[in-house]
């Protein structure tokens, strides 16, 4: 008898404890902000880098569309983007069962990630922490072995699209050489850094059909005499520059997000290493995505769209800026106006006209307002880690309107190049709005998402 009931307390044991491993969900799935956290990490990397601008905002695109385009597979909130390109996609399609959709997107982002950034080899311990946790939750090994399957597949068909996108051509043009004579663009104190990605528009655009469809205006001409137009325009800037409120170096600072500046600390330069402009912008993405409670799907679609956006928004800033290749006020100022004037941001190393915040700052209002809605309010503590406090808005314009007047407040840019960098961002993100409204997949999400006038 006595056997009989350590034999049935063994099978209750038994029982009990499969029962407990019952409890543990085998179903988990990673979760919505997993996705900021990768796109956190992929930027933490893109600052040891030194990333410049435009380029972290195609590390940032291709990353999110392999996400993006595992997703879509399974997801109808994330419609596919593949076809939606101007020179089209093609990726693999993927088993329809046997991995986690979830998953696989975020190993796709991570792989992705890992072959294009200069330190992306870091990822690894990041891809594999992940999977950990979904193994420590209780994911079958045979749905994360397929996970990673269906991630390397797409993320090699997205490898491969980026690697014909032109960007690995540019090392072969010759060095950029600044242009001899009056008007024209001049590395900059203190650093005196060469030009940022001078062939940039070169590149192959994701949504545009050229880096010149929306060329701005040319900008006013330069003649320094006083009196003239140009003249005008250097006065203003140090006008402005010699009257800030603290407000008004608030907003320059906040959006300041310059990789290259310097600091000069004795006999010493010291480098600073800050967020893109990009950077920002995504980390609002995350933001809003987080305060609106975004299922993964919209997560995924809504960082991916912006952040193809933001790297078509540099393509036509960068176009126009080495074609105008226009003087810095910093440079026009202290040659003609007051040789001991300094501006209160440090001068990015590239050609003046276009601003590129107030294109791409644009340019991201658009998209992420017809996603959330054109007065969607929130705070935005993305500068927190720099010391810099949160800045509430009542809508993205707002935001971006704000990141477009703070160049001129920082004193590195001319008020047209202000003006022009709205219209030019407004286009574009326009364009890509017109071509979600137009996606023939989903009317549905059209139909709810549908803010642009």
């Amino acid at each position: 008898m006595s056997r009989f009931l350590f034999v049935l307390f063994l099978l209750l044991a038994s029982v009990g404890g499969q029962s407990c491993r019952r409890m543990v969900p085998a179903d988990y799935t990673p979760t919505a902000d997993q996705i900021s956290q990768v796109v956190d990490e992929m930027n933490e990397l893109m600052m040891h880098d030194v990333t410049n601008p435009p380029l972290a905002a195609r590390f940032f695109a291709y990353a999110l569309l392999a996400g993006n385009e595992v997703l879509a597979q399974s997801d109808s909130t994330c419609p596919a983007l593949a076809n939606r390109l101007h020179v089209p996609l093609v990726v693999p399609r993927l088993a329809p069962n046997g991995y986690s959709p979830q998953l696989a997107a975020l190993l796709a982002m991570l792989q992705t990630a890992g072959k294009l950034q200069p330190s992306g080899s870091e990822l690894k311990a990041r891809e594999q922490k992940l999977l950990d946790e979904c193994r420590h939750r209780g994911m079958p090994a045979e749905v994360l072995t397929a996970s990673q399957q269906a991630a390397q597949q797409t993320a090699q068909a997205v490898l491969a699209y980026a690697k014909q996108d032109g960007y690995y051509r540019i090392s072969d043009r010759p060095r950029y050489t600044p242009t001899e004579g009056e008007g024209y663009w001049y590395p900059t104190p203190p650093g005196y850094f060469a030009a940022v990605e001078p062939y940039f528009s070169t590149i192959r655009p994701f949504f545009l059909d050229s880096a010149g469809l929306f060329a701005p205006a040319p900008p006013l001409a330069f003649a320094p005499a006083k009196g003239s137009g140009f003249y005008q325009l250097m006065d203003s800037v140090r006008q402005v520059g010699n009257s800030l409120t603290t407000e008004q170096r608030q907003i320059a600072s906040f959006w300041d997000c310059n990789p290259f500046a310097m600091q000069d600390q004795g006999h010493l330069q010291v480098g600073l290493k800050k967020m893109s402009p990009g950077a920002h912008w995504m980390k609002i993405a995350s933001i809003a995505c987080q305060q609106s409670r975004a299922s993964f799907g919209r997560t995924m679609q809504v960082h991916a769209v912006l952040a193809l956006t933001l790297t078509d928004a540099f393509i036509c800033c960068w176009k126009e800026k080495y074609r105008s290749n226009r003087i810095r006020p910093e440079t026009a100022i202290r040659r003609y106006l007051d040789p001991q004037w300094k501006p209160l941001l440090q001068t990015p190393p590239f050609p003046e006209y276009l601003s590129g915040h107030s294109v791409i700052s644009t340019a991201a209002a658009e998209v992420l307002g017809f996603y959330f809605g054109p007065a969607y309010a929130y705070t935005d503590d993305t500068e927190k880690e720099f010391g810099l406090n949160p800045r509430h808005f009542t809508s993205f314009q707002q935001a971006a309107a704000e990141a477009a007047v703070s160049r001129l407040y920082g004193g590195i840019h001319f008020p047209d190049a202000v003006r022009q960098g709205q219209y030019q961002g407004r286009k574009v993100g326009q364009l890509v709005v017109q071509r979600l409204q137009h996606a023939q997949h989903s009317p549905q999400l059209v139909a709810q998402h549908s803010h642009i006038n």
